[in-house]
């Protein structure tokens, strides 16, 4: 099992917290998880809010390059359409695998805040289209070295040569955020891992993996990697700490709530949005205090062996996954959150990392 960091790089019910301060945190754990043993960082691009503030998670992550010696370094992820030339993604990309010595997760996204695309002045109804056009002219570029010529709805491209050349293959080092049966497919077609946020049922979960899985092998004769969920989670040798933490994992469901409009109308009518729109009157229905007892029961918290006994049940529905883990978010005080990070490293990671083996036995057996 691979298993990773998240950053959210959140200042939401951190009271009084300063910008830089958010950062500061945020490095220092990045730091830790080298030494911890995590496969990889993962950190968001979100912008002008209190929800999360990454502009550009290239120019973080070749930072921390130079502050780690291993870990794998991942966008989670680069906003396609709000990079308006899917050429510089393509060379932030080359660049920060050259200076990292082939450490890069190149993770894609569409988006999916309102308040986001319209800053960038950028249709949100666009999104789908910008994706679907800009994607493939990234990964063929990585590939090759060269974006060719392109002349489609959304760019015109001279062919462009990559430079620093990209010297390694990012066909296993590709992933893309897919929350909608849309950008499942997507997904699939370009080859990238599917890589969703835990709060759908597991029964859900594992239907559109599934569909996702058979559109991959219809294109690529082959199996993807395992579905990547990410976790919001609290680790705790104290299972009454634990639960009293637990609260923050319900306050950053309300930032999500928040920051995305999740209960708003626009999503029925948004064209590329229609998952979400389907979504909004059984939320409604729901609830926030509902959907906060929901969330918070589905995510990863409690004791180490709590925990465990969470990723088995994970694991008897959904077979082998991957996990991201985000420690760090909504207002947990900074030593909560490195505690649980730490507490994760030591207790849980090798149980993890040991189901990798037997997996890997049993498929051979």
């Amino acid at each position: 099992m691979h298993v990773g960091l998240i950053q959210v790089m959140q200042s939401w019910g951190f009271e009084g917290m300063s910008d830089a301060q958010v950062y500061d945190e945020e490095l220092r754990m990045g730091v830790d998880a080298d030494a911890q043993g995590y496969d990889s960082v993962w950190v968001v691009e979100h912008h002008f809010e209190d929800y999360s503030f990454c502009p550009d998670n290239f120019v973080y992550l070749a930072h921390l390059a130079a502050k780690t010696e291993r870990i794998k370094l991942a966008t989670g992820a680069c906003i396609v359409p709000w990079n308006a030339q899917p050429l510089r993604v393509a060379e932030k990309a080359a660049l920060l695998d050259q200076l990292s010595g082939g450490r890069v997760i190149l993770g894609l996204g569409r988006g999916l805040s309102r308040r986001e695309f319209e800053q960038f002045g950028i249709d949100m109804e666009e999104s789908r289209g910008r994706f679907d056009e800009a994607a493939p002219m990234i990964v063929n570029a990585l590939e090759s070295g060269v974006m060719e010529a392109h002349d489609g709805g959304f760019f015109k491209q001279p062919r462009a040569v990559i430079r620093p050349k990209p010297t390694r293959t990012f066909k296993d080092r590709l992933t893309q955020v897919a929350m909608s049966p849309e950008s499942g497919e997507e997904a699939a077609r370009l080859g990238a891992q599917m890589m969703a946020f835990n709060y759908k049922p597991l029964e859900v979960q594992k239907q559109e993996f599934e569909e996702y899985k058979k559109q991959y092998i219809e294109h690529h004769n082959s199996n993807p990697r395992p579905l990547l969920l990410t976790d919001m989670v609290v680790c705790d040798t104290d299972s009454a700490r634990a639960d009293e933490n637990s609260k923050f994992i319900a306050n950053y469901l309300l930032s999500v709530l928040h920051h995305y409009e999740m209960m708003g109308d626009h999503y029925k009518d948004a064209k590329g949005y229609e998952a979400y729109g389907d979504a909004v009157d059984a939320m409604r229905e729901t609830g926030k205090e509902g959907l906060m007892q929901a969330y918070v029961d589905q995510q990863i918290w409690g004791t180490p062996d709590q925990i465990l006994r969470k990723f088995e049940t994970r694991r008897e529905t959904l077979g082998a996954t991957d996990c991201l883990a985000a420690f760090r978010f909504a207002g947990i005080p900074y030593e909560a959150a490195a505690r649980s990070q730490k507490l994760f490293a030591e207790e849980v990671l090798p149980v993890l990392k040991s189901w990798t083996a037997e997996d890997a036995a049993s498929a051979a057996a």
